[in-house]
């Protein structure tokens, strides 16, 4: 092998090693809860959330990849509580958590002006 495909090997290599570097998780302390950031391949935020005590904790948001919310969520404890929303193409799926559990589903579609209650 000669000394030019060796050199693009490396810078290959080097560059990758970069890159990917560039997309793991930052995790911030802020106060007694660790703000997480998730990355997708483009280096744009894909998740955001927080820990408590290594448990999912408060809002959680997911992104798609052109930085649009597709997903709102909800813990405590490590458990899904409350509303949680997401956005898909066609509607906008509401649904309810107690204590881990899913209690009710409701999709609002845009050409509907009443909801969809799927129990």
């Amino acid at each position: 092998m000669d000394m030019k495909k060796i050199l693009t090997i490396g810078l290959l290599c080097l560059a990758t090693i970069g890159f990917s570097q560039e997309n793991k998780p930052t995790y911030k302390a802020e106060g007694d809860l660790v703000k997480a950031t998730y990355y997708d391949e483009n280096g744009l935020v894909k998740t955001q959330g927080f820990f408590k005590d290594k448990k999912l904790t408060g809002e959680w948001t997911r992104f798609d990849a052109s930085g649009n919310k597709i997903q709102l969520a909800y813990y405590d404890n490590g458990k899904k509580v409350g509303k949680w929303f997401v956005w898909t193409k066609d509607a906008l799926k509401e649904i309810n958590y107690e204590n881990n559990t899913l209690t009710s589903v409701n999709i609002w579609k845009q050409e509907s002006r009443v909801a969809l209650n799927n129990e």
